[in-house]
């Protein structure tokens, strides 16, 4: 039982503090981490369920065929692709919105856009920007400055990285952990892409998404060593499946 002692000018009680992990940690750390969980969430409403960025054109190919191949090419697009050019993006793009250095945003904003190799990936990226901000806008004082922030910076139209930037800056989360969080809500979203197309069952499903989550830390470290001139969107067999998929017979997703 606690012991109480009182005076006229304080209260004390010596029952023992439990430790606990959240109460420790600093509120805007906690805030920061719980905001970031967010924005990875599939629940998130840009319609990343519904892409699989060129994964399902392998699969019509013969490129993709089992959980090895799968498995393969994920983690095959995350460091030659998403690496090098998104993740790139948001992590330069996060310091922006912060500093409120909107001539930079509309460069990075600019430069996603025309570094796109297919239509399919244009209008993915236009889509999902769009969505974000939709969803920003429904969230009205909840969402904080996000709206006005991407407003502000009136991109035309935005695209998804640079838009999740802006959300992912709002959060006051380490560089490092918004960039880890973005690669994992992909990760996430071209896993279930896999199970459907190829497909494959939950458990293959979870193996490939344990493989992306080991290879994450050193896309996200790549990502944030990039510098403009060596930000790149140069994946030709990508943009040829793309391509291809655009006419594809019988499709599930949209890209």
């Amino acid at each position: 039982m606690a012991t109480i002692t009182m005076d006229t000018t304080m209260v004390t009680a010596t029952t023992p503090r439990m430790p606990t992990t959240t109460a420790d940690a600093p509120a805007s750390v906690a805030a920061g981490l719980l905001h970031t969980l967010w924005l990875a969430s599939p629940a998130l409403p840009v319609g990343g369920f519904s892409y699989s960025e060129g994964l399902e054109a392998a699969v019509d190919a013969g490129l993709v065929h089992d959980e090895a191949s799968a498995a393969g090419w994920l983690t095959d697009q995350l460091q030659l692709s998403l690496a090098r050019s998104d993740l790139a993006v948001v992590a330069q793009a996060i310091p922006a919105w912060r500093a409120d250095d909107l001539a930079r945003i509309r460069a990075l904003n600019e430069w996603v856009l025309a570094t796109r190799e297919t239509q399919e990936f244009r209008l993915q990226t236009e889509q999902m920007g769009r969505s974000l901000q939709a969803w920003a806008q429904s969230l009205g004082a909840l969402g904080g400055d996000v709206l006005q922030r991407l407003q502000a910076a009136d991109l035309q139209p935005p695209a998804y990285p640079v838009a999740m930037a802006c959300a992912a800056a709002a959060s006051g989360a380490a560089l490092a952990d918004s960039l880890a969080g973005f690669a994992f809500g992909w990760a996430e979203n071209m896993v279930q892409a896999a199970i459907k197309s190829v497909p494959l069952g939950q458990s293959a499903g979870q193996r490939m998404l344990a493989r992306l989550v080991a290879d994450i830390p050193a896309a996200v470290a790549h990502a944030m060593a990039l510098g403009d001139e060596d930000r790149q969107a140069f994946t030709p067999l990508l943009a040829i499946l793309s391509a291809r998929h655009e006419t594809q017979y019988s499709r599930l997703f949209r890209s």
